[in-house]
């Protein structure tokens, strides 16, 4: 696991005795075997011989096998000598390199590796002579291939000459002459350990080496110290430390006690100096959100710190994908996984970035440790806080006199800085030495710009730098002896302090995460049998609670693999006991900090909390160097023949395995511990009893519960015949299509959940973080699909590169004339659309689609152009169609993809394309809410009545078109025109559309059946219904009204038929809104589902506004909507009003007219009954007022509207219900069945709209232009 073994000791099973190592290895050259050339690890022969990789051989390793932890050869090999053997001669440097590595199992378990590579002289008189041999072929080979043809100009060939001799010359300048050079080959002696001690691992080794190259040979013989490393120094318990000898020097270590962070033992600080902390903060968050990591050094040891301290900081929360931080030559086929993957690539030092072939670039975050450089994956999120955080981690660094930005190209300040200790510093203030200035390191930090950049950061978000405090150093050296160097202290220091600030982020971040984590109902077995299915966090409600510039990240964060995992873990245990350990230390952090919120439980803000915890996890690691609590025996002498143990001095000798192989008979710790162990198996028997499962399936499930999401952690590195390599794509296959099936699913339940919740509600939508995150991992899964076993790819994204062949492919067959269905029209459409004027359908067409996309400037990158064309595939309900269309160019595929690529397996395809498909049973808007800001084309279609002659109409009318991003502005329409194309920034969902003309003429009335508006991208067609006249004197005398529209569902992809608007008879309860108010056509509801449809309609409002602001729908449509308010009061005002005679109308208007002039009489004869009464009054006129003098010529039925969504907008409408309930306006004309008589019913109706005080409504622009109250 990672956090570098700490817990469960990283491998082995119980009965692994507590051995600090298990075994000890040799690599090297097989003088045997002779030299053999290593053709995986990709060197080619155009390599000088000493420049070419030959194999390395496992030389020895003692002992032969422990049980519980099985020698795997081929990997140790691999991975002690990673590039296999390198020659050098006496004029290359020969400096021994450390470096360490790790062996994951196939159940995820791991083993460590440390391992010092080192040069000897060949003694072998046959690898001389091949090594010479191999020259002159070398040589001979490049004459050959470097002289210049002689042409029959001789200045050209002799100038040529010169130049062919120059560059043999350099190539033969590492050249071997076995007459004249020493051959030196490498060597490694490495110790293979349960547990991740590196610092003290690298000492053994380091004085191994140290005693075979030393004049004086060690005290003892080298088996001594190996037998005592390997068979009588203990692993410390838990909380201790240790001492032990080396063959020079006593070496400590320590591990960490249970209740602390797991054992890390890589300097943090080294990942600072070669990152700088912004860098490190962006990989950190890349690693949290899963995105594929490629660290790329010329040192192992610096790609396996960074990995290691990466994978260390994300306590609690573990790497659950591929982790190899070196990964061998011989695998480079395994950059082609596409899965998340966290690897370690050696770089020669020569080649640069460029030279590099990535298969997928579109996910990748690519760290270029030597150069201090990195490359992020588009749109990554920023991590919380991240300023604030940068900050805390800055100030731990410049404590300890490392510059923020690192120190790779280290400045002159930086350099100072690093001389001047900043302790030093604070006891200077003290002595009075320097002015009184508030001089921290901070100050010599002026001149450099990293400082300068992140001041101006801090400045914007109000944290001082000024205030950048520089901890003192706490620890009391004076009464505690450490028994470590001063330097190695530093290290301990400086790694728990930055581990304590990352993992403060997490016991902030989520310290009530407890209170959303969904306990499974049924028992553990069928929980596991539909783990997939369940979900296990109560996502939604969490990130509810969050600031909201925190969302970015976190709703991502949720979707990872290591965040279900550690949700599973915690669903797990139940009993302290039994829990993970890094579980238990989090949790345990998590109630500390619960009890410090106690005065504001749930309110979680986004003030950044510092660390608190460093001094306490200081002072244990310091009292545990003070006073070492184990010693382990000294090493000694065994029992050796005479004349064995002696060697020669540079070479490591060939130990005796007889005395290494077998440890001591007797072992005392395994005694020991023995009743402990019982007593633990007898507890979780008892706690495995209790959950019906016994141990072996717990485990399993465990692992199965974490391995959900990918079945490899690390390439198989024994056997790499091809068929492995088959069997591990056809895993990477099988786990793609698993993928899918899941993400579809996923997204499918968040979207038709909240629409089952929500039926018969407006318009449903998650739009927000949430939707974005899904679909975003979406477009990740699809760049992971296309880019699997990828041969030929331009630019970064593999998608969009495919389709970019493809449209070329297409533009040669049409140029060429074969044919071109560029789009495809169907034939039942144009019949139907004879009838009925209606819009020529849209083309469904791949290409044009990506002609959408490229027309967009705002789109830069190739990436960025695919997710834009997945979104608007999945808006137009196109996706799973343009991606078979796609791929039905079998020739394309065919040359672009290896025989294993996912895309070549037609089985897993079909059923990939068919998940997809289920996208259509949901209405997304994720290209139109993403790209706000782009030109879209709208086609406009305005239908008048036919039976009353629209022809005749002499009038100049006028469209205005709103939705939620913005509105179009007055449009002119030229007569007789009824549909028209232009081009606007995205509006957005469409809500209304204002239509009206000039009244000029001599016919200025017109009869509008409905408007129809398409966006010509995503093909959204919105139906805006009329059914009313336009003109002075028809109907209620309206120039101009605001029309509602709803968005029209397009065919379902089963019947193929694509019959854009619906027949032209209205169901009548689509007429009932907009037709005259005459008595005799108007259906007449009775009290009961008047009181109802209010009811509806105020609910309706109610809970748009519980809903997060990012997923509400139009309010337009449920204030003035089908069964919006409005309506429902209308409903109101007509139940028993009284018509006067048969022909002439009455509109509610005149009502409330005549209801205004009523209390405008009564203010003048003052006759003004209690004040709160007149206020109402007086505000009542106020409004009718004002919409009678607005300059808009909206009819009666208009005003109307407009007074009730000012009404609900300023909380009056249960006011105004109130006063015209006594108004005698009211006796005279209305029946006395009337509901507005009815004294239950009108306070009935008050109280349901008292209920609307509470929300701040805010209108669209379009429903009250030209007043201004």
């Amino acid at each position: 696991m990672s956090g570098g073994g700490g817990s469960g000791g990283g491998g082995g099973s119980s009965s692994a005795p507590g051995r600090f190592a298990d075994y000890f290895v040799i690599c090297g050259l097989d003088t045997e075997t002779g030299l053999e050339p290593d053709e995986l690890s990709g060197e080619n022969f155009e390599q000088t011989p000493l420049r070419r990789t030959f194999k390395s051989k496992v030389l020895a390793r003692y002992p032969e096998n422990v049980e519980w932890n099985p020698f795997d050869q081929d990997a140790v090999g691999m991975l002690c000598m990673p590039k296999g053997l390198a020659f050098k001669t006496q004029a290359d440097s020969r400096e021994p390199q450390f470096h360490s590595f790790i062996i994951t199992r196939e159940d995820g378990s791991r083993t460590f590796g440390f391992s010092l590579t080192f040069f000897e002289e060949v003694t072998s008189k046959q690898i001389c002579s091949a090594m010479q041999t191999l020259y002159h072929m070398h040589n001979a080979e490049y004459d050959i291939l470097h002289t210049p043809p002689t042409n029959d100009k001789d200045s050209c060939s002799s100038t040529g000459d010169c130049n062919g001799t120059s560059v043999s010359k350099l190539q033969r300048f590492n050249s071997y002459d076995i007459s004249r050079d020493t051959l030196y080959v490498s060597k490694c002696i490495c110790l293979i350990t349960p547990m991740s001690f590196m610092k003290a691992c690298k000492k053994v080794l380091e004085q191994l080496h140290q005693a075979v190259t030393s004049p004086q040979p060690p005290p003892l013989p080298l088996e001594s110290y190996i037998y005592n490393i390997l068979y009588e120094v203990p692993l410390p318990p838990a909380g201790r430390s240790l001492k032990f000898s080396g063959v020079y020097g006593p070496i400590v270590c320590q591990r960490p006690s249970t209740s602390e962070l797991p054992l890390f033992d890589f300097p943090v600080k080294e990942v600072f100096e070669l990152l700088g902390v912004e860098n490190v903060v962006q990989l950190f968050t890349c690693a949290l959100l899963e995105f594929q990591i490629l660290l790329y050094s010329q040192h192992y040891q610096r790609l396996m710190t960074v990995a290691e301290t990466i994978t260390a900081l994300m306590f609690p929360f573990q790497w659950q994908h591929v982790y190899v931080p070196i990964l061998p030559a011989s695998l480079l086929h395994f950059l082609d996984a596409p899965v998340p993957y966290l690897m370690g690539l050696h770089s020669n030092g020569l080649d640069d970035r460029s030279k590099l072939e990535l298969p997928q670039e579109a996910n990748l975050c690519f760290v270029d440790i030597d150069n201090h450089f990195i490359e992020l994956p588009e749109d990554l999120p920023q991590f919380p806080n991240k300023l604030e955080f940068i900050q805390e981690i800055s100030e731990i660094l410049m404590a300890f006199g490392i510059p923020p930005e690192g120190n790779l190209h280290c400045s002159e300040s930086a350099s100072k800085i690093k001389s001047l200790r900043a302790c030093d510093l604070v006891s200077d203030k003290r002595n009075g030495n320097i002015a009184g200035s508030p001089l921290n390191s901070y100050e010599l930090l002026k001149e450099n710009e990293t400082i300068a950049r992140l001041q101006a950061l801090v400045k914007r978000t109000g944290v001082s730098l000024e205030k950048l405090e520089v901890r003192e150093e706490t620890s009391s050296k004076k009464d505690l002896k450490i028994q470590c160097d001063e330097e190695e202290f530093k290290i301990y220091q400086l790694n728990i302090q930055i581990r304590e600030v990352f993992a403060n982020r997490f016991t902030q971040m989520f310290a009530d995460y407890e209170v959303f984590v969904i306990q499974p109902s049924q028992d553990k077995e069928s929980w596991f049998t539909n783990r997939e299915q369940m979900q296990n966090f109560d996502k939604a409600s969490f990130l509810s609670d969050q600031p909201e510039p925190y969302l970015p990240f976190l709703s991502r964060f949720l979707e990872t693999q290591m965040f279900a995992s550690f949700i599973d873990n915690k669903i797990m245990c139940h009993d302290e006991d039994d829990k993970d350990p890094v579980l238990r230390v989090f949790d345990s952090r998590v109630d500390k900090i619960r009890l410090l919120n106690v005065r504001t439980p749930t309110l979680r803000t986004s003030m950044y909390q510092k660390c608190t915890t460093i001094d306490e996890a200081e002072k244990s690691i310091e009292l545990r160097l003070a006073k070492i609590d184990h010693t382990a025996v000294h090493p000694h002498l065994l029992d050796m023949k005479i004349g064995q143990g002696k060697y020669e001095l540079g070479f490591f000798p060939k130990l005796q395995s007889d005395v290494l192989s077998i440890g001591p008979a007797s072992n005392k710790w395994t005694k020991r511990n023995a009743p402990a162990q019982w007593r633990r198996k007898d507890r979780q028997k008892q706690h495995t009893e209790h959950l019906r499962l016994d141990n072996d399936q717990r485990e399993k499930y465990i692992q199965e519960a974490r391995n959900l999401g990918s079945t490899i952690r690390q390439p198989k590195l024994s056997n790499l015949s091809p068929s492995v390599i088959a069997q591990t794509n056809w895993k990477f296959v099988e786990g793609l299509l698993k993928e899918c099936r899941n993400k579809t699913k996923r997204m499918l339940v968040e979207k038709m959940g909240r629409e089952a919740v929500e039926l018969g509600h407006g318009e449903v939508n998650i739009t927000g973080v949430e939707e974005n995150t899904l679909i975003a991992s979406l477009c990740d899964l699809l760049e992971r699909i296309w880019s699997h076993g990828l041969q030929v790819k331009q630019g970064k994204s593999a998608l969009w590169s495919h389709l970019l062949h493809y449209l070329e492919n297409r533009q040669r067959k049409t140029t060429s004339g074969s044919f071109s269905t560029s789009g495809i029209l169907l034939d039942s459409e144009r019949r139907k659309s004879d009838s009925s004027p209606a819009m020529s359908p849209l083309r469904i067409s791949l290409v044009q689609d990506m002609r959408h996309i490229q027309n967009i400037s705002e789109i830069k990158t190739d990436v960025g152009k695919a997710r834009a064309w997945v979104r608007l595939s999945m808006e137009k309900k196109l996706l799973s169609r343009h991606l078979k269309q796609l791929l039905s160019d079998h020739e394309l595929t065919k040359k672009l993809y290896k025989r294993y690529a996912f895309l070549r397996c037609d089985d897993e395809k079909e059923q990939f394309l068919y998940h997809l498909l289920s996208f259509n049973a949901v209405d997304y808007f994720c290209f139109t809410n993403v790209f706000t800001t782009i030109l879209i084309p709208y086609h406009i279609l305005i239908v008048p009545s036919k039976k009353l002659g629209g022809s005749m109409f002499t009038a100049n009318p006028w469209i205005c078109i709103s939705g939620e991003l913005g509105e179009t502005g007055v449009l002119q329409i030229p007569r007789n025109i009824l549909e028209m194309t232009f081009e606007c920034q995205n509006l957005g969902k469409l809500t209304t559309v204002q239509i009206g003309h000039d009244n000029s003429g001599l016919y200025a009335k017109w009869l509008v059946e409905y408007v129809m508006v398409r966006n010509e991208i995503t093909g959204h067609t919105y139906k805006f219904p009329c059914g009313r006249w336009l003109g002075k004197g028809m109907d209620d005398g309206s120039l101009e009204r605001i029309l509602v529209g709803e968005l029209l569902t397009s065919h379902t992809e089963v019947d193929e038929r694509q019959c854009r608007t619906p027949p032209l008879q209205q169901s009548p309860s689509m007429i009932r809104r907009f037709v005259t108010i005459s008595p005799n056509n108007k259906p007449k509801l009775n009290t009961g589902q008047i009181q109802e449809a209010i009811g509806e309609a105020v609910n309706g409002i109610v809970k748009h506004f519980h809903k997060p602001e990012k997923e509400r729908g139009s309010l337009t449509l449920l204030l003035c909507g089908e069964s919006g308010l409005v309506s429902a009061l209308e409903q109101v005002f007509q139940h028993g009003f009284k018509s006067p005679r048969l022909f002439k109308n009455v509109f509610i208007w005149d009502f409330l007219e005549k209801a205004q002039t009523y209390y405008e009489t009564l203010e003048q004869n003052e006759m003004v009954p209690e004040e709160n009464w007149q206020t109402r009054a007086r505000n009542f006129c106020r409004f009718i007022t004002a919409i009678n003098n607005t300059p808009r010529n909206i009819g009666k039925d208009g005003k109307f509207q407009m007074l009730v969504c000012l009404g609900a907008r300023d909380h009056l409408l249960h006011h105004w219900i109130a006063l015209l309930a006594d108004c005698p306006i009211t006796a005279q004309m209305y029946e006395d069945i009337a509901l507005i008589k009815d004294h239950t019913l009108v306070n009935s109706l008050i109280r349901v709209l008292q209920t609307l005080q509470e929300f701040n409504i805010t209108l669209e622009a379009s429903l009250v232009k030209g007043i201004d109250i």
